[in-house]
């Protein structure tokens, strides 16, 4: 049988492996962001090297397999993608040296814990390693023989992945990327072996309440492209792109590179590609949206969980804004805020819709906090009011929101962890007046922190930085930022807070909310 031949039945039976379990491995997804899409990026970025031997004719074995590493660098989707692809570079660079598949396996995990720059065990990463371990321990046998035990050691891998990994064993899930590359596994073994491939578990059964509701993830897009140029040096743009958010990694060679990053600010990582070299296939995707997508749809995969002790009603703006309380637990978001406050009636309805035995009530506005005290008293359900008077302080609260805790004790907390935040705002004065001897005209930007007037201007970068540092004057850990839905840009600003705050942890996210362009808070 010919190289070519050979590596199309492989490719074929692995790809068929991973596209039956596609939608489960999906829906296993919350490491290291749940956006329930590992599968379908796995399963991507195999079809990618698949199309590639379809239509090559190359049987030379050294050409053949450049091509296919090449494909699956340039088809890579997503962090399970890009890591697949480093796994398949380094079987590549071992079987065009006419290695033994043990040594095969043990450089495809090598090149994987290199594309990472800070490994996680509990992944996709322990599963390949563990297979370079079984591999070469079952060297002298047969591949069948080899290939059926890995198999075997893959499964007890995938299956040890909670024991490693906290954020699968408190969601009651498996590794996605792990089950990923065990089912690739599973479908080579299938081909050498000549046996038929088995059943795919049913989707879904193994999924609770905890591996559906996630929180999102810190930035807001999983942004990824690949750059093609002459001596690019991965470890420069790595250095530039680790600024700008998590789950880096940079892979290939001198020629081409493909990025994976996740980060708020997609633009300033595609103009570092660009300042190296020629971009292309450029994916941006918005994590958050699939995450709240995912978990609509598993909801129904238990149907019959029990109602939760607490629930929380939320008074917000902005779809962004809501989308954030609603994947910190939010049950029902009523549309208000500044100049679209509310009525109490509305508020008694979201409560009466809440599936809970309690609500808390987040009015998320000063003028709202009056009608949420009456919805409180009118509502047949029992209603703890959390005075919020901002949204800002209402996502801060519900960093702390367990639905098994009663409406009181989950009160307490949040009035507790609302002490030490701080907010902000930068609106435009819509009228002339004079706030706290400052004198404010109609038209200028304005800005508020604690709901005091710090600074006025026609400039928003020095307005807006008067507020960041007015709210960063005591030394503080985290400052959120929210973005208004006309906001300026804010990579100056950015820029700034990060240079004095070397320290601080800058989370910046698109809350959509009207008549203010930007939000803070700071704990």
């Amino acid at each position: 049988m010919s190289d070519l031949t050979l590596a199309r039945d492989l490719v074929r039976a692995s790809l068929a492996s991973l596209e039956r379990n596609r939608e489960r491995i999906d829906d296993l997804n919350v490491y290291p962001v749940p956006d329930g899409d590992t599968g379908t990026n796995m399963t991507m970025t195999a079809r990618a090297v698949m199309e590639e031997l379809d239509q090559t004719d190359t049987d030379e074995r050294t050409a053949l397999l450049k091509q296919v590493t090449r494909a699956a660098l340039m088809g890579a989707r997503g962090n399970s993608g890009v890591i697949l692809s480093q796994i398949v570079r380094g079987a590549a660079d071992a079987l065009a040296r006419e290695a033994t598949l043990a040594e095969a396996f043990r450089s495809a995990s090598d090149a994987a814990y290199r594309a990472v720059r800070q490994p996680v065990e509990g992944t996709m990463l322990s599963v390949i390693r563990e297979l370079a371990e079984e591999a070469e321990q079952q060297a002298s046998a047969a591949n069948a023989e080899l290939l059926a035990a890995l198999v075997r050691r893959g499964e007890e891998a995938v299956a040890r992945t909670p024991e490693q990994l906290a954020v699968l064993r408190e969601a009651g899930v498996v590794d996605a990327g792990g089950a990923g590359l065990l089912e690739l596994v599973r479908g080579i073994a299938a081909s050498v072996s000549g046996e038929p491939l088995p059943d795919a578990p049913p989707a879904r059964t193994e999924l609770g309440v905890e591996a559906i509701h996630q929180e999102l993830s810190r930035y807001r897009y999983c942004t990824a492209f690949l750059i093609e140029g002459d001596d690019l040096d991965a470890g420069g743009i790595e250095s530039e792109l680790e600024q700008l958010g998590d789950s880096l990694l940079v892979v290939g060679d001198r020629e081409a590179l493909k990025v994976h990053v996740h980060t708020d600010e997609p633009g300033r990582a595609l103009a570092v590609g660009t300042a190296r070299g020629v971009i292309d296939r450029v994916e941006i995707a918005n994590m958050h949206e699939q995450t709240v997508q995912r978990e609509e749809r598993l909801l129904h995969a238990v149907p019959d969980a029990p109602p939760a002790q607490s629930a929380v009603v939320a008074v917000v703006a902005g779809d962004g804004n809501r989308m954030l309380f609603e994947s910190l637990g939010a049950t029902k978001i009523v549309e208000g805020g500044q100049t679209m406050n509310p009525s109490t009636a509305e508020l008694v309805d979201a409560v009466a819709a809440a599936d809970a035995q309690e609500v808390i009530l987040l009015p998320n506005n000063s003028n709202v906090i009056l009608s949420a005290e009456q919805a409180a008293e009118l509502a047949t359900t029992p209603v703890t009011v959390v005075p919020t008077e901002s949204i800002q302080a209402g996502l801060a609260a519900m960093v702390s929101f367990l639905p098994e805790r009663s409406a009181a004790d989950n009160a307490a907390e949040m009035s507790q962890v609302l002490a030490g935040v701080v907010t902000g705002e930068v609106t435009i004065a819509s009228r002339d007046a004079d706030l706290n001897g400052v004198p404010v005209r109609k038209g200028r930007w304005l800005g508020l922190a604690d709901g005091e007037a710090v600074a006025v201007g026609d400039e928003f970068d020095e307005v807006a930085e008067r507020v960041a540092e007015s709210l960063l004057a005591e030394p503080r850990m985290l400052l959120t930022v929210l973005t208004g839905a006309d906001a300026p840009d804010l990579d100056a600003l950015l820029d700034g807070i990060r240079e004095r705050h070397p320290e601080l942890e800058l989370e910046v996210q698109a809350g959509g909310q009207p008549h203010y362009p930007l939000l803070l808070s700071a704990e």
